[in-house]
């Protein structure tokens, strides 16, 4: 990364996330009063005084637990001492040092980071007593905080900025195509992020719900940048019964919201369901350009036709989506995963496309002559000229004598024209009719 990073770790629930949050001054991760919530890393800038620089969040290391994954959240929490510039060690001042504090500070002294010793939840800043007993993890002095609070957090930041190294320059090159990967929970989500940035940098397991905070990871190939959003699988309102589930899926909808390109996941092996038409839906009317990705390929027997049979089902099962690339992948074995970001490239491009206000006219020429507008009792629709207002999602204006005389099939025959002549592959269209004043 350009940016010097921060990386936040600590045993579970010692308040990581809520000063993940303080410092990045909106709440991104998830916090919920027990542990083990937070579980990849969380990724996001920030600045302090006007030097910027990136803080990651991670998971709770808990050494007494010997299940899969505790030890996958070790790894990730490994990964973030590997790739940061700074360690934020926090630890929590009324309870004191525990084991696992100490083994992680065993951690971090190997690292051979610079460390920053934060001791959290701390109600009494005058009582230096109280923290005497964390100079026994060889870290140095801790610096007393109250996350929650916001208390001591500018002292902390004084220091954070003190101790990060100048920024790198950036990368230069164009400006990164942000990609959401959303989808019903267990159809392989995190496993395409990470068959794609080719590391693990999100958590695959075959529980559903494994993912719960949506996660930037930048990255870039050749000349082209990208910002890879994994989102937590987002299950039916009526299946959402735990306060942290409804964050999760909070925050993959709001991935879809500031995404550029929409990766949909579907399960080959499950086909369409109506969990995938909801989640789908959605990208739709939000506007993003979208691709079908068909996940889990090389679980399906398969003959001759039996691709061309599936993606039948998604036009009938999708059919608002029938501007959409249909790709045929397996994240795990990673057959079809070199076309994905070559797709991605076009509908980028398609979704902030540009047409010339003249070329636009030509085509609504020839549009009306083949298929003149309708008329409503006795009253017929006169479209005067067209303009594009908008790009990603595509969007055209059309000014006509009376708006409300454009019937739903005309509109798709515009669209239709409009794909036909320029493409518009993967995006949807927006077609706004506006009564043009007439009056002198």
């Amino acid at each position: 990364m350009s940016k010097p990073v921060v990386a936040i770790v600590g045993r579970p629930n010692v308040g990581k996330s809520t000063l993940f949050n303080r410092i990045v001054g909106k709440r991104i991760a998830i916090v919920e009063d027990k542990p083990g919530i937070t579980r990849d890393r969380l990724y996001q800038d920030t600045d302090w005084n006007g030097k910027e620089f990136t803080v990651i969040d991670t998971g709770g290391i808990d050494f007494d637990e010997a299940n899969s994954i505790t030890a996958k959240i070790r790894a990730q929490v490994n990964m973030a001492i590997r790739e940061c510039d700074l360690i934020l060690f926090l630890v929590d001042s009324k309870q004191g040092t525990v084991p696992a504090d100490e083994e992680t500070a065993a951690i971090l002294r190997k690292a051979q980071k610079p460390v920053i010793l934060v001791a959290n939840k701390t109600d009494n800043f005058n009582n230096n007593t109280q923290f005497m007993e964390f100079f026994q993890l060889g870290l140095g002095e801790p610096l007393p905080i109250s996350a929650v609070q916001g208390l001591n957090i500018g002292e902390l930041l004084d220091a954070v900025t003190s101790a990060l190294p100048e920024p790198v320059d950036a990368k230069t090159g164009n400006e990164a195509v942000r990609i959401a990967v959303i989808g019903r929970p267990n159809v392989g989500k995190s496993s395409l992020v990470n068959n794609i940035l080719g590391e693990e940098r999100v958590i695959v397991s075959d529980i559903p719900g494994t993912t719960r905070d949506a996660i930037d990871s930048p990255f870039f190939i050749e000349d082209n940048s990208y910002i890879l959003i994994d989102t937590a699988g987002i299950r039916r309102k009526s299946r959402i019964d735990r306060s942290t589930e409804w964050y999760s899926v909070n925050r993959s909808f709001k991935a879809v919201e500031r995404c550029d390109v929409a990766l949909m996941l579907i399960d080959s092996v499950e086909g369409v369901t109506d969990q995938d038409k909801r989640i789908a839906g959605y990208a739709h009317d939000r506007g993003k350009a979208t691709i079908i990705v068909v996940n889990k390929w090389d679980l399906v027997d398969k003959d001759e036709k039996t691709a061309s049979r599936f993606m039948e089902h998604i036009r009938y099962n999708l059919s608002f989506l029938s501007y959409t690339p249909i790709i045929f992948v397996s994240a795990l074995t990673g057959r079809g995963m070199h076309k994905v970001l070559s797709l991605v490239n076009y509908v980028a491009e398609q979704a902030n496309m540009r047409i010339s206000t003249a070329s636009l006219n030509q085509l609504m020429e020839d549009a009306i002559l083949h298929n003149p507008p309708p008329a409503k009792k006795g009253k017929r629709l006169k479209i005067f000229y067209a303009t594009q207002a908008g790009v990603n999602p595509p969007t055209f204006l059309i000014f006509a004598n009376d708006p409300d005389l454009v019937h739903f099939s005309y509109m798709r025959y515009v669209e239709n024209r409009l794909r036909e002549t320029y493409g518009f592959e993967g995006t949807p269209l927006r077609i706004v009719f506006r009564r043009r004043n007439t009056s002198n």
